[in-house]
């Protein structure tokens, strides 16, 4: 079934609306979601983490920019939305709707290694060569260092719009968004 941008947009807001995240919490407040915004005093590192990957991250990233479940709703409703990027292992999980899942994109030791490679190979698929087009990393919560990771790999790839939805799939899932199944291959 085939749903225009229009109307997912539509959906979304509605969604938005029951979920509780288009009402205004206080003025100039925003609402989030499952630790999307909780500082455990980690710092921001430019290096890839390593095992354990289950772990408090930092509220930062450098080269890439930290969205919210809101900020990323608003994205999606866009006429070019970003593409969003699934990187959590795990066959048959539920992620956000209309994601792309690339297993094993957040590990790796270096940004010389294969995963490099071949992430870099999927991206240009993914967003048809544009380096400038948005590109948003997201895995389990804020406590999933994977997509980190993988938002780190595509800055180091030349991509200028990364961006790391740092609440991940629980954020989304808890604003009671759309989620789907993970097929693989797409």
């Amino acid at each position: 079934m085939f749903v225009s941008r229009k109307k997912w947009a539509s959906i979304l807001w509605v969604c938005l609306a029951v979920s509780g995240v288009a009402r205004a919490q206080q003025p100039g407040a925003e609402q989030r979601f499952a630790d999307e915004d909780r500082d455990w005093g980690v710092a921001p590192t430019s290096q890839l983490r390593q095992q354990p990957y289950h772990a408090p991250t930092p509220r930062e990233i450098p080269g890439a920019q930290v969205v919210s479940t809101r900020q990323l709703l608003g994205m999606l409703t866009r006429a070019d939305p970003p593409v969003l990027i699934d990187v959590l292992s795990g066959e048959g999980h539920l992620t956000l709707a209309g994601a792309k899942w690339i297993a094993g994109a957040g590990r790796g030791s270096n940004f010389l290694d294969p995963v490099q490679s071949i992430l870099t190979q999927l991206l240009g698929q993914l967003t048809g060569g544009n380096k400038a087009r948005p590109v948003v990393f997201f895995c389990a919560n804020s406590q999933c260092w994977l997509s980190y990771n993988a938002a780190l790999r595509a800055s180091a790839a030349g991509y200028s719009e990364v961006l790391w939805y740092r609440g991940g799939i629980d954020a989304w899932a808890e604003a009671g968004l759309p989620t789907a199944k993970t097929v693989a291959g797409r």
